[in-house]
């Protein structure tokens, strides 16, 4: 048996909302896998309500893993999946505390407290500001912002720009705890594989969605004179008019490749950590994963300029703004005016992960918070 946790006794914590383990789509999933593996090692009977078509897999990495159906909608597709979870929660799993992931999610909130199960919920950015749920979507997510701090024991925030934007909108205080992620080297044999040397090209991983301004940054590229090739991962279910857009900026220009998502996390690794420069253009979410991975495998940062992308660089990055700023940093990275440069991103880079960004700290915090869920909910249940 594992020995109870420094911070007092371990307890039963179920987490959900999200497409669960193993990490196979973005960051809230490898948060999970993160956090969810770390306090399984410290004697936390971990639960996580998974998504995966198809997945029979019930155990990993010492979580005990539910798979649960959902409506393949974009619309219906995570609360009907969250709406299923609580349930077996609630009945069958009964957990002490519950760490509930997606703003979208907080209709969930009220069942789980009747039930008496405490529960902190974490935000993933200005999801009313995404455009994929503009119109009715943007006006769901506007209310569901708004109940998740009203309804959630806790309010977990992922930068402090986002514990900002919540104090300042309702007055509430959040709990901050940043993602983690590793500092990398993996060397460069892979790349070989998409005809790629190091430091002979620029990257962009993204979804292809208006709000990670994949369009602008393919348009500046195709402006520019950088003869290195523009490496673009990613691609977007739902999202088929942007997508035709982007490769429409493209031009059929010979230096652009697009290659869809790339799931073989050895192979991306090795892109991050190979590109002469990362080109980040998020601008609606907290602390970003894809980020914290270019920066810990010492990619210098072409970053869209909002305050999201400034905290988690601390500032050690080239911001833009618009297409023609970003041209300007390409065509000043065909000649050798920003080597240096960007020889102290890289290094910058890899330090701010080293320093601010460590799984074992965040699951630390996280630890603290459920201790803190697990000893009110005893406090109440101990009151005559």
């Amino acid at each position: 048996m594992c020995p109870p946790s420094k911070y007092g006794d371990a307890v039963k914590v179920s987490l959900m909302g999200t497409r669960g383990v193993p990490a196979l789509h973005g960051g809230f999933e490898t948060a999970v896998e993160e956090i969810g593996r770390r306090l399984a090692e410290r004697g936390y009977d971990v639960t996580v309500y998974c998504r995966n078509p198809g997945q029979q897999r019930t155990e990993y990495l010492g979580m005990t893993l539910v798979n649960a159906p959902a409506l393949r909608h974009r619309m219906t597709e995570t609360l009907s999946h969250t709406a299923v979870s609580t349930v077996h929660a609630i009945i069958k799993d009964r957990p002490d505390v519950v760490l509930l992931l997606n703003a979208g999610n907080a209709p969930l909130l009220r069942p789980l407290q009747l039930a008496g199960i405490p529960t902190a919920i974490h935000l993933d950015g200005l999801e009313s500001k995404r455009e994929k749920w503009r119109g009715t979507g943007a006006r769901y997510y506007r209310w569901a912002e708004r109940a998740s701090v009203r309804w959630g024991d806790e309010v977990i925030a992922d930068s402090q720009a986002i514990a900002d934007h919540v104090k300042a909108e309702y007055g509430r205080d959040s709990v901050v705890i940043r993602y983690g992620a590793d500092i990398i080297n993996p060397g460069s044999e892979r790349i070989a594989e998409l005809s790629l040397e190091r430091q002979s090209y620029h990257l962009i991983v993204a979804r292809f969605e208006p709000e990670n301004h994949v369009l602008d940054a393919v348009s500046a590229y195709q402006m520019s004179t950088e003869g290195r090739p523009l490496v673009v991962v990613g691609s977007a279910p739902y999202s088929h008019g942007y997508i035709d857009a982007v490769r429409a900026a493209a031009q059929d220009d010979p230096r652009i490749m697009f290659t869809g998502g790339i799931y073989d996390q050895q192979l991306l690794d090795e892109l991050y950590a190979n590109a002469r420069t990362y080109i980040h253009g998020h601008s609606v979410g907290g602390t970003n994963p894809s980020l914290l991975r270019a920066m810990g495998a010492g990619a210098p940062v072409l970053a869209y300029d909002v305050e999201f992308n400034r905290e988690v660089t601390d500032g050690q990055a080239f911001f833009w703004a618009s297409a023609p700023e970003l041209t300007a940093l390409f065509d000043q990275s065909a000649g050798d005016g920003l080597d240096a440069r960007l020889i102290e991103l890289a290094t910058s880079g890899q330090a701010r992960i080293a320093t601010a960004y460590q799984w074992d700290t965040v699951a630390d915090e996280y630890e603290v918070l459920i201790q803190g869920l697990a000893a009110r909910s005893k406090g109440k249940a101990s009151r005559p």
